[in-house]
């Protein structure tokens, strides 16, 4: 789905050309087909070229990482939940709503984004200021990652974090990958240009120096993590992955949300607040 047009573009806008990765074979192969296993002269599973063997993912730049298709979560794709509906349940119980306090659930796009950096900011602010509500903040970038975005940003505050690299709970929640459209269409563009403050850079770079330990920030405290090998598939997230925020009661039913309709929508998650009555 991205192999063509939306791959080329995400490596011109890196600044890197896309015949760097032309090959013996006149068709380009699949960015899902980069893999560690990879060897010269052989065929892909489907008939197609194969990377050679040195080129895999962890071979890439890390600013071209984010850009590649996602890999398919572990869990078929469920529906996104409606106003009214009960919060759907996980299958290891990792977001649990309905104990009597309400949650602001916010599913952020991957660290460095600007986007993701404004809406997480805006939660913090609301966690901040609501003491009685639960802000959980779901981030499918590596937890190296994530601990670098946040001790950029000052750290998580009142907001809980939960790591979600495979997937799983993006996809319980109906988050699958967005269209080319939403992410590059020229507004959503335009806007990417205007913001100032991209950390992308600054958490590459320190997840790339090995031997640094740190914290991590995930629902039921603090803990120390071994660092994220330099260039380790997906390590800064994915752009392609939908974002999303739901507001919840204590009851477990759902009162506001869905899924962001582009890659700039940041949601009005002070309507959620309201919509729990709290505001």
């Amino acid at each position: 789905m991205f192999s063509g047009f939306a791959t080329k573009l995400a490596l011109k806008k890196v600044g890197i050309s896309a015949d760097t990765f032309s090959f013996a074979s006149p068709a380009a192969p699949s960015p899902t087909k980069l893999s560690g296993d990879s060897s010269p002269d052989k065929d892909g599973d489907d008939g197609g070229p194969s990377w050679p063997a040195w080129m895999s993912v962890k071979s890439l730049p890390m600013s071209v990482q984010p850009w590649l298709a996602p890999p398919p979560p572990p869990i078929p794709l469920g529906p996104l939940p409606g106003v009214g509906t009960v919060a759907p349940m996980d299958r290891d119980r990792k977001i649990v709503c309905g104990g009597g306090r309400p949650v602001l659930i916010v599913f952020l796009r991957c660290v460095g984004c600007a986007f993701a950096q404004k809406t997480f900011l805006a939660l913090r602010t609301l966690a901040n200021r609501h003491q009685n509500l639960t802000c959980l903040a779901i981030s499918h970038s590596s937890p190296a990652a994530t601990q670098k975005w946040l001790d950029l940003l000052g750290g998580p505050w009142s907001v809980d974090v939960l790591i979600d690299e495979d997937l799983s709970l993006y996809a319980t929640w109906g988050l699958g990958p967005s269209t080319i459209w939403s992410v590059l269409n020229p507004s959503t563009q335009v806007q990417a240009w205007k913001e100032k403050g991209w950390l992308g850079a600054q958490v590459a770079e320190a997840i790339q120096k090995k031997g640094t330990t740190g914290r991590t920030y995930q629902t039921g405290g603090t803990g120390v993590i071994d660092p994220t090998e330099a260039g380790a598939a997906m390590v800064m997230g994915n752009k392609w992955q939908s974002a999303g925020a739901w507001a919840v009661d204590g009851k477990g039913v759902v009162v506001w949300g869905g899924k962001a309709e582009r890659a700039d929508d940041l949601m009005d998650l002070d309507a959620a607040v309201r919509a729990l009555g709290l505001a």
